[in-house]
C-alpha cells in the first residue's frame, strides 16, 4: 500500500521556489547573491492600503466572513470588471480566494473530471501543469514558438482539441514570457473555443503591467458565448504589491461559481478578514499609485533588454508584459565550466548560481528547457550586476 495518495505523488516541486530558497541560504551565509527568481514586485504595499487594514482591525473586523467573500468586495470587483474589462457580473458570479493561485486551483476541481484534457500553452506557469494533475486531468502541452513571441495560434489550439478536451488555460500577459496577446489574437482563440465548446480558465492577474503597444483584452469580453465558457481569475498581488495579503478573485458563470462557492466553504473557507478590506481599498486606489509601479518595471524592463542586447551567447524575445524575461541560453549546452558540462538548464542555473552568485529559474520548469527565466522585479542596480555576471558568465565557458 503506497502511503501517499496518488493525486499527491503526481505533483514536481516547484523550481523556482526551489530556486529561491537555494540563493537564500547562500545570501544567509553571507554570499552576495542576485536573484532573479521569484516573482513579486520589490515594492512596499502602499500606505492607505496598509491603513485600510489597520481601520479594519480596530473596527474588530477579525471574525468569518462569507466564504466567498464580503459583499463589499465582491460588489467592487463587479465595479472593476464592468469599469475596465466591459464586462457584467452579478456579485454572486464573484469569488474571493485565498490567492489568485487558489482562484486557479478551486476553477480546475470545479471542472476537470478524471481523464479529462486540459490545453496549456508553453511556456507555461509552473502550476498550471501541475494543478491539472491533481484534478485527475492531462495537461496537454502546445508550445508556442519564438517566432511567434511565445504565442500560439488558432490553428495550433484547434489541432490540439480532442473529444476529450474540458479546458483551455489562457494567461495574458505571460509568466514566464512575459507576451500579451492583441484583441484580435484574443478574439480568434475565443472563436475556437466556443466552437469547440470547451471551458476557458483566463489568467489575468498581470494585467496592469503591460509596457508596449498591445494592451490586455478579457477573454470573456469577447462575446457573450465566450463568457458563458470563461472563468476569470485575477488579484491584487501584483498590482498591488501585495503579495503576502493572499487575495485573489474570479468571475464565473453562475452555476460554476456556485459549485466553487461550496467547495471553498469546505476546503478553506473565507480568505482573511482583513486582507479583504485591504484588497476593497486596493481596487478603489488612485490609478497613480499603480501608474508609478508600472513606470519603474518599463525602466528596467528596457535595462534589461539593452543589456542582453550585448551579451555573448545569449538572447531574449522581448516581453510585453508582467515583469519577466526568457533569456534563451541553449547556445551555451554542450560547453564547460571547469569540469562541469551544461546540457540543460537545470545545470545552467545550478553553475550560474555556484559560480556567479547569480539565481534564475530553470526554464524545463515552464515548459522551455533551452531558456531559464529572469525577473526585473529587482533593484536597478541589482538587476544590471547580476546581468553582467550572467555575461561574464558566459564568456568563460570553454
Amino acid at each position: 500500500m503506497e502511503r501517499l495518495a496518488k493525486r499527491i505523488r503526481t505533483i514536481s516541486p516547484s523550481q523556482t521556489l526551489a530556486v529561491s530558497a537555494k540563493a537564500k541560504a547562500m545570501k544567509k551565509a553571507g554570499e552576495k547573491v542576485i536573484s532573479f527568481g521569484v516573482g513579486e514586485p520589490d515594492f512596499a504595499t502602499p500606505d492607505h492600503i496598509m491603513d485600510a487594514a489597520r481601520e479594519a482591525l480596530e473596527k474588530g473586523y477579525t471574525k468569518y466572513t462569507p466564504s466567498a467573500g464580503i459583499p463589499e468586495l465582491r460588489r467592487a470587483i463587479c465595479s472593476k470588471f464592468r469599469r475596465e474589462n466591459g464586462l457584467d457580473y452579478e456579485p454572486s458570479q464573484i469569488i474571493v480566494t485565498n490567492g489568485a493561485k487558489h482562484a486557479v486551483f478551486n476553477t480546475c476541481y470545479a471542472l476537470v473530471d478524471e481523464g479529462d484534457e486540459v490545453i496549456i500553452p508553453a511556456p507555461y506557469w509552473v502550476t498550471y501543469p501541475e494543478v491539472v494533475k491533481t484534478c485527475g486531468g492531462v495537461p496537454v502541452i502546445v508550445h508556442a514558438s519564438k517566432r511567434m513571441g511565445f504565442k500560439i495560434t488558432p490553428e495550433q489550439l484547434r489541432t490540439a482539441i480532442t473529444p476529450r478536451t474540458k479546458l483551455f488555460i489562457f494567461n495574458s500577459p505571460c509568466n514566464p514570457t512575459g507576451a500579451v496577446y492583441s484583441e484580435q489574437e484574443v478574439r480568434a482563440l475565443a472563436d475556437v473555443c466556443v466552437e469547440a465548446g470547451i471551458f476557458v480558465l483566463s489568467d489575468e492577474i498581470y494585467e496592469k503591467l503591460v509596457y508596449g503597444e498591445t494592451k490586455p483584452f478579457s477573454f470573456a469580453a469577447t462575446s457573450e458565448a465566450a463568457k458563458a465558457l470563461t472563468v476569470t481569475v485575477n488579484g491584487v498581488s501584483k498590482t498591488y504589491a501585495m503579495t503576502g495579503w493572499r487575495v485573489g478573485y474570479l468571475a464565473a458563470p453562475k452555476d460554476i461559481a456556485q459549485a466553487i462557492d461550496s467547495f471553498q466553504s469546505h476546503a478553506t473557507s473565507n480568505a482573511c478578514s482583513i486582507s479583504q478590506y485591504a484588497a476593497l481599498r486596493a481596487l478603489s486606489s488612485p490609478a497613480a499609485s499603480v501608474e508609478e509601479m508600472v513606470a519603474r518595471f518599463a525602466r528596467r524592463r528596457l535595462a534589461m533588454i539593452e543589456r542582453i542586447s550585448d551579451m555573448g551567447g545569449a538572447y531574449c524575445i522581448i516581453p510585453d508584459g508582467a515583469f519577466y524575461c526568457m533569456l534563451v541560453v541553449s547556445g551555451a549546452y554542450g560547453k564547460k565550466f571547469g569540469e562541469k558540462t551544461i546540457e540543460n538548464s537545470v545545470d545552467f542555473a545550478d553553475v550560474l548560481l555556484d559560480a556567479a552568485k547569480v539565481a534564475v529559474v530553470p526554464g524545463v520548469a515552464f515548459g522551455a528547457d533551452d531558456c531559464v527565466r529572469l525577473s526585473y522585479s529587482l533593484s536597478m542596480e541589482e538587476m544590471l550586476e547580476g546581468l553582467d555576471r550572467i555575461d561574464a558568465f558566459l564568456r568563460s565557458l570553454d
